[in-house]
C-alpha cells in the first residue's frame, strides 16, 4: 500500500477510529522518530502548529507533562 492509499484509507475512518489508531500506533512510530534527530527537527514545527491550532497553551502543556512525569516516577503510569 502506498502512502497516498494509506492516507485515503485513514481519512475514510470515522473520528473515533482515527483517534484509537493514533493511540495504538503513535508510541511505536514516535520511538523510531525520536532516534532520528533530523526528522525530529522537521516534526517539531508540525507539532507546535497543531498545538497552536488547538488553542492549547504551551505552558499548560508543560504543566501537564510535569504531572505525568511525576506520576510515572511514582509508579503510577497507566492508571
Amino acid at each position: 500500500m502506498t502512502s497516498a492509499e494509506l492516507a485515503v484509507a485513514l481519512q475514510n475512518l470515522d473520528s473515533d477510529s482515527r483517534k484509537a489508531l493514533l493511540l495504538e500506533i503513535l508510541p511505536d512510530l514516535a520511538r523510531e522518530a525520536l532516534q532520528d534527530q533530523a526528522f525530529l527537527l522537521r516534526l517539531f514545527p508540525v507539532f507546535l502548529e497543531l498545538l497552536q491550532q488547538s488553542g492549547l497553551d504551551p505552558q499548560h502543556l508543560l504543566q501537564m507533562a510535569g504531572l505525568i512525569s511525576t506520576s510515572d516516577s511514582a509508579g503510577l503510569r497507566g492508571l
